[in-house]
């Protein structure tokens, strides 16, 4: 397998706890989202989009978007169950997960802040409060759904799921942009736990050999 990631993306950070989870390896392809290189001709024939994650499977193809690559990689893939055996738990964790990865994430990522700054002629302070703004009404959500029952040392039960992979790397995007997390000590006590791992530990950005 080969990833085609950046060492930031917050989307192909959640892939690379899930290789580690699974006790598998890729070989990483950096595509530098500020020099553009993720529109580099070679990678749009992989992946339309222009976007990271792109996941190379040898004799397969290649996927993208990252929580279509963790349902695969779970489904196909022994190790540890990114998501669990019952239907309600599956629906409950997916749920999660689309907080991040479909409600929060797309509308503060690189390309929406750069349309906002070149396009809509935005200064840097108000497009960093856009991003605190959405960052913070869906992580307010995501702690009111860590007080259910369902929840345990991580977002559903004692073992790490897609959840929690979509959850880190976002709380990795939260900081950056400022945002003040005092607010949510579920969520917090959740990334202590995940962070303790070491598939987690090694595919947080500044252990990339990418990283700036």
């Amino acid at each position: 397998m080969i990833l085609h990631g950046y060492f930031r993306s917050s989307a192909a950070w959640r892939v690379r706890i899930a290789l580690g989870l699974k006790g598998l390896t890729a070989r990483q392809v950096s595509r530098h989202l500020r020099k553009g290189e993720q529109a580099a001709p070679d990678h749009l024939a992989l992946n339309p989009q222009g976007l990271v994650p792109t996941l190379e499977v040898a004799g397969q193809g290649a996927l993208t978007q990252s929580l279509a690559v963790l349902e695969w990689l779970d489904e196909t893939q022994p190790g540890p169950r990114l998501l669990p055996a019952d239907a309600w738990g599956r629906a409950r964790v997916r749920a999660l997960a689309q907080i991040i990865a479909c409600d929060i994430h797309p509308i503060q990522n690189l390309r929406v802040l750069q349309y906002l700054k070149r396009e809509m002629g935005q200064e840097q302070p108000a497009i960093d409060a856009w991003a605190r703004h959405w960052i913070a009404t869906g992580l307010a959500a995501f702690e009111a759904r860590l007080a259910e029952p369902a929840a345990g040392r991580f977002c559903h039960g004692d073992v790490p799921g897609m959840a929690d992979l979509c959850l880190v790397p976002q709380l990795g995007n939260a900081r950056r942009f400022g945002c003040d997390l005092s607010p949510y000590p579920r969520i917090l006590a959740v990334e202590a736990a995940c962070r303790a791992l070491p598939a987690f530990m090694a595919a947080a950005p500044e252990a990339q050999p990418d990283a700036e």
